[in-house]
């Protein structure tokens, strides 16, 4: 397996002295990063959808072998909840064009409300160009069974495995590539991982099978863990 390591977003006020040097000016955050780790996930993205010089920008900013992995805006999926979103997922995901070789999976983080619906979700993955890697977050417990698995491995799209707090989903592999999301266990985006819990987790992550590349991200920025945490982990996986 090969596997990238990295955090959710990079623009974060109080990571400067505990990650960035004080005295790093803000446009060269970017840069910073990418020295550190080959993979950041883009979070802005689901609030809002970046401009083609946007992404253009990202690109530049970060080396030949970089990954981003890019969020789907929330107007797909939490606004209109994947129906009827031919026109914004084609604007969506043509905009992330100038990415290029840079170009990661795209996530599609459902809301908790939505509920279960096999036959939304395949009329969605079909929708989905082939040539790119899709994974999905179902913050709802409907989702995480056997037969919406079945259904993803048919479409190659991947189960993102996530840790929250009062929800940790199962381990499984739905395609050739798997993606993993660590958002605090004990306290959203703030709790710290300690080297036993992550060990432990280096061990499900290994015995996916039938994998060849694993995103993984650290979302509990709060207090700087999302750094010490993919650091820890980065360094168990090699």
């Amino acid at each position: 397996m090969k596997y990238r390591v990295g955090t959710s977003g990079w623009h974060y006020d109080h990571w400067r002295g505990e990650f960035y040097p004080a005295d790093l000016p803000r446009p060269r955050w970017l840069e910073y990063y990418a020295k550190t780790f080959d993979t950041v996930e883009l979070n802005a993205s689901f609030y809002r959808l970046p401009t083609e010089s946007a992404f253009a920008k990202w690109r530049n900013s970060a080396p030949m072998g970089f990954r981003y992995a890019v969020k789907a805006s929330r107007f797909i999926t939490h606004i209109k909840r994947l129906r009827n979103v031919e026109d914004e997922l084609k604007l969506f995901l043509g905009r992330t064009g100038p990415l290029r070789d840079r170009l990661g999976p795209v996530l599609y983080q459902l809301p908790p409300g939505l509920k279960r619906d096999d036959s939304l979700l395949e009329a969605f993955l079909k929708l989905l160009p082939k040539e790119l890697q899709h994974a999905f977050e179902f913050r709802n417990r409907e989702w995480l069974d056997e037969g919406v698995f079945d259904l993803m491995r048919r479409y190659g799209a991947y189960f993102c495995v996530f840790d929250m707090p009062g929800l940790t989903t199962p381990v499984v592999a739905t395609a050739s590539f798997a993606y993993v999301r660590f958002h605090g266990h004990t306290a959203l985006y703030y709790s710290n991982y300690g080297d036993e819990e992550l060990a432990e987790w280096v061990g499900r992550i290994r015995a996916l099978k039938g994998v060849s590349d694993v995103y993984v991200y650290f979302n509990n920025d709060a207090g700087g863990y999302a750094v010490e945490n993919a650091l820890t982990l980065r360094r168990m996986l090699t």
